[in-house]
C-alpha cells in the first residue's frame, strides 16, 4: 500500500510539475532564405512568387500592391498572459506591372519593428501614418477655399 502511495504521489508530481512548463506555439508562415533569393526582383511575377513561394494568408488592405507572410512563436505560461518570443514579416511588394519591386524582411526585438533584410535599397512602406498625414497636409490648406461664395 506504501508503495502504491509512492508511485501515486510521484505521478502527480510529475504531472503538476510539467504544468508548470512553458509552451510554445507557432503561428503563421514565412518563405525560408534560399526560396526568397530564387525569386528575382524586377523579373519574377505575382504568378511566379505563387508557384515558388505560396501565396500569403494576407495582402495590402488598401491597395494589393503588396503579399505579406507573417510568423509567430508565442510562449503560453500556465495562467500568465501569452508573451511573443519571436515575430517576423516578409513583404513582397509589386510593381504596377506586376513584377516584384522588392523584398524586405522585418523583426521584433524589444518592441521595436526593425528590418532584418531588404532587396532593393528603396523602401516599398508608402503609407503615411496619422500625424504624418496631417503635416504633410498643412501646407495645403487654402483658407479662401472655407469661405467662397455659394
Amino acid at each position: 500500500m506504501a508503495t502504491i502511495m509512492k508511485g501515486l504521489v510521484a505521478a502527480l508530481l510529475v504531472v503538476g510539475l510539467s504544468a508548470c512548463s512553458a509552451t510554445y506555439r507557432n503561428h503563421g508562415y514565412i518563405p525560408d532564405d534560399a526560396d526568397l533569393q530564387s525569386l528575382i526582383v524586377g523579373v519574377d511575377t505575382r504568378d511566379t512568387v505563387e508557384t515558388t513561394i505560396g501565396r500569403p494568408a494576407t495582402n495590402g488592405v488598401e491597395r494589393d500592391d503588396a503579399w505579406y507572410y507573417v510568423q509567430s512563436r508565442v510562449q503560453h505560461y500556465a495562467y500568465r498572459e501569452p508573451k511573443f518570443e519571436e515575430r517576423e514579416l516578409v513583404a513582397v511588394s509589386f510593381a504596377a506591372d506586376g513584377t516584384i519591386d522588392n523584398i524586405e524582411r522585418f523583426g521584433l526585438e524589444r518592441g521595436q519593428v526593425i528590418t532584418l533584410s531588404r532587396r532593393v535599397t528603396e523602401t516599398s512602406i508608402r503609407d503615411f501614418g496619422l500625424i504624418q498625414q496631417i503635416i504633410r497636409n498643412f501646407g495645403r490648406v487654402n483658407i479662401g477655399d472655407s469661405f467662397a461664395d455659394g
